[in-house]
């Protein structure tokens, strides 16, 4: 496993990083959670990441569980504020942020987390507000480190204009070879100001894992076919799109590399990429996944895979 430094921070985080999005308190029994996280542990994979809104909680409170008896130098683990909590505890005021770290640290039975993030951006809150309430946290001891999910660029630009507050040293945004809007503004602005990003659905939801055949259903027991786990997927299932997916597989192979692997090596080509967040529901998974960091893929392989998905996002656009 190689690490990368994280934006203009002291931590060093593993280049593949366990999720538990869907996952872990929800959609994943507790043995077989435990395991995925026993088995990133053993890959070297040292950065977990989870939210307050995962299972309302239920995330948290595994993690929690399951780290205990683990050094707390020996892993980094961030968390999430953001969205609705109950009927009345959502967003990104002073009060929620201090109320939601509080909860996030007593669920996740640990003194502090390494990374605090604003899980979208609050338009209904001033951002001074919201900075200064991240100040704070940064003060307490609470959190080592702040970062942001999916902000658009001119509010990160925002952030990065205030003195006096805490600086952001991540930012967490969907990005793939199906998703590369980030490319155009926010990787550029972060990667100029310290800033790193840590991938969200590097896989695409799994499609870029290649286990979806496009003339048939998908299997049952995926995330695509889970009324809880799939609902995000439907872009990415079109059947051009499933069907370029499959062209990618022996690009793959004549690089040594299975799908999943090649998908997160074109992720960690970008230098401003730290880390690419990977779910999983098996411990192989983890294995297979966390293989793909330092591997070297000729370039002429990552735009031979771009030209073939670019084609197909086009035309399942039109």
């Amino acid at each position: 496993m190689k690490y990368r430094k994280l934006g203009d921070s002291a931590l060093e985080v593993s280049e593949i990083s366990l999720g538990s999005w869907l996952t872990y308190g929800v959609g994943v029994e507790a043995d077989k959670a435990r395991a995925c996280l026993e088995e990133a542990f053993a890959q070297g994979i040292n950065f977990i990441d989870t939210a307050n809104v995962y299972g309302r909680g239920a995330a948290e409170s595994f993690l929690g569980d399951a780290l205990q008896g683990r050094a707390r130098d020996s892993y980094v683990l961030a968390t999430k504020v953001y969205f609705p909590m109950s009927d009345s505890d959502r967003g990104l005021s002073a009060a929620q942020i201090e109320k939601q770290l509080d909860a996030s640290l007593q669920r996740l039975r640990t003194d502090h987390v390494d990374l605090y993030q604003c899980h979208r951006y609050d338009w209904d809150t001033p951002l001074e507000e919201t900075m200064a309430a991240l100040t704070r946290a940064v003060d307490s001891g609470k959190t080592r480190y702040i970062g942001f999910s999916e902000w658009p660029a001119e509010r990160i630009q925002a952030a990065i204009d205030m003195t006096g507050v805490a600086r952001f040293v991540s930012s967490q945004p969907q990005y793939s070879l199906l998703w590369r809007e980030p490319e155009e503004e926010v990787i550029p602005l972060c990667a100029a100001n310290g800033i790193s990003q840590i991938v969200w659905s590097p896989l695409g939801q799994g499609v870029l894992s290649g286990k979806y055949d496009p003339d048939r259903p998908p299997p049952t027991d995926s995330r695509a076919a889970s009324d809880k786990m799939g609902g995000w997927m439907d872009r990415l299932m079109h059947p051009d799109v499933l069907r370029a997916v499959q062209r990618l597989k022996p690009i793959a192979e004549d690089a040594g590399l299975t799908l999943p692997q090649f998908a997160l090596a074109w992720v960690l080509r970008e230098p401003n990429v730290a880390s690419a967040i990977i779910g999983a529901s098996r411990p192989e998974q983890v294995r297979e996944n966390a293989a793909a960091s330092g591997v070297i893929v000729d370039t002429q392989a990552f735009v031979r895979a771009e030209a073939i998905i670019d084609e197909a996002l086009a035309g399942a656009a039109a």
